[in-house]
């Protein structure tokens, strides 16, 4: 029983030291005029790979977006909103 609770930390230890820490990134979202807009500038964010959840506010017009800096960037996060027709700015102060 023992052997193989070392051996299957020995497995997964590793693993978890590569998972990298998830970032939160503030974006500025330009274009959005109805309720239904933020439901689009959402679905783009949730199509970056590494995105882990993304929160659109219509009355502030932000985006905040938790991603893995492992597999996504906040240049891929403003590609998206751009490319959904909603231009994006990261926020000042946000993580780069």
């Amino acid at each position: 029983m023992m052997r193989k609770l070392v051996a299957s930390l020995l497995v997964w230890l590793p693993l978890m030291a590569w998972a990298a820490t998830p970032q939160t990134a503030v974006l500025d979202v330009q274009n959005m005029t109805c309720s239904v807009c933020p439901i689009t500038v959402r679905k783009a964010l949730e199509k970056v790979p590494g995105v882990l959840d993304a929160k659109v506010d219509y009355n502030h017009r932000t985006a905040i977006v938790k991603y893995d800096p492992g597999q996504a960037t906040s240049t891929a996060l403003i590609k998206a909103t751009t490319d959904a027709g909603f231009p994006s700015t990261l926020h000042r102060g946000s993580q780069k």
